[in-house]
């Protein structure tokens, strides 16, 4: 595993509760994971191949049907070993990069109406995703019996939490700057 890759992690966890493509684990990246992390098929599919490279993961051949041949990834028990010491890990990187956070520090160069235009920008975003985080809260609480569903939907409350948190300092920051 390239020291430092998260995506290698991600991929691992992924692969922990299903055999997946790479196309299927981009999707599980942009569906419910894109709230916490980013990756792409440029970083997916390198990232692949150096794991099964390592003997973390192992191709699989899966159904071709329609045309085009699909290529599973399906977890070692080397590359579960890998997981779980890096779950067992307390040295943790929580970088926070917000470009919004980046132009309100720079704002005082421009009108404050374009911060504050910024800020509703970055409010109406965290609306919408909030929204798409209840749904998966709701759904998370039918089945929160199962063991992984309950790790999800601490991951999913945390998600909440911040963002009304985020809504609250949108609210006080437009009214500062509205002075």
């Amino acid at each position: 595993m390239a020291k430092d890759r998260k995506i290698d992690l991600v991929i691992l966890g992924l692969l922990a509760h299903e055999d997946l493509t790479g196309y299927d684990i981009k999707k599980y990246i942009d569906g419910s994971i894109r709230f916490f992390w980013k990756g792409s098929f440029g970083s997916i599919y390198p990232a692949l191949s150096d794991m099964e490279m390592q003997g973390l993961v192992k191709r699989k051949k899966s159904d071709n049907s329609g045309g085009r041949e699909k290529i599973a990834y399906h977890l070692t028990k080397k590359g579960e070993d890998a997981l779980k010491a890096w779950l067992k890990e307390e040295k943790v990187s929580n970088e926070l990069k917000y470009e919004t956070l980046l132009k309100l520090y720079f704002g005082g160069v421009e009108d404050r109406s374009v911060t504050i235009r910024n800020i509703e920008l970055f409010e109406e975003n965290i609306k919408q995703n909030l929204e798409i985080l209840k749904v998966y809260k709701s759904n998370l609480e039918k089945v929160l019996d199962e063991e992984d569903h309950l790790y999800y939907y601490l991951t999913v409350t945390f998600g909440i939490d911040t963002y009304e948190a985020y809504l609250k300092w949108c609210t006080k920051s437009k009214k500062l700057l509205k002075k």
